[in-house]
């Protein structure tokens, strides 16, 4: 299946197998959510068509940030929260009309369940969402805007198509002015 935002880094294909077999296919209008922030998380699904982000709200402004994506070709869902219905940290939503095969968490904790083989893919998983939530951490501390605008590109190569400004400097906790710039000095190679 050709992936037309990203690029996974880890073998899922037990995982995809299983969300194949046991899914249901389920389409998204744009704007529909997966999840809501707040509500036990219950689905995990793998990304058929489309793209999803994940948003939260400012505490005290209550302004909507963007936190991660999931493209085609990757998993959405709020992980390990749906394992065990947990609330749901973040509103996940179709950016654009998206289809996945979709898995309840009980399914997958079933999944995982099965045998040692699994279970460790289970650990695999957790442990590459927390490098992932590592890396953009410390990105955000150690990278210019300008770098991090270039990360994301890298990852996702057809994004920008998709995405308002509002919601790239959303995800690279900038100002959309800054976003404009970045794209400006792109363009005009700096000037």
């Amino acid at each position: 299946m050709e992936q037309k935002f990203g690029k996974n880094s880890i073998d899922i294909k037990a995982l995809r197998e299983f969300c194949e077999r046991e899914g249901k296919e389920v389409t998204y209008r744009k704007g529909e959510q997966l999840e809501r922030e707040g509500d036990p998380a219950r689905w995990f699904g793998f990304v058929t068509e489309g793209c999803f982000k994940y948003v939260t709200h400012g505490i005290s402004d209550d302004r909507e940030h963007i936190t991660w994506f999931s493209f085609e070709g990757e998993f959405a869902g709020d992980y390990p929260a749906c394992l065990d219905g947990g609330p749901a940290l973040t509103t996940i939503k179709a950016m654009v009309p998206s289809r996945m095969l979709r898995v309840s968490g009980e399914q997958l904790m079933d999944f995982f369940r099965q045998d040692a083989e699994k279970m460790e893919l289970r650990s695999v998983i957790a442990e590459h969402l927390l490098s992932q939530a590592r890396a953009r951490y410390t990105d955000l501390h150690r990278a210019t805007p300008l770098e991090r605008y270039e990360l994301l590109l890298q990852r996702c190569p057809g994004i920008v198509e998709f995405l308002d400004l509002q919601d790239i400097a959303s995800f690279l906790n900038v100002h959309p002015n800054t976003v404009s710039k970045i794209r400006r000095d792109i363009t005009f190679g700096g000037k």
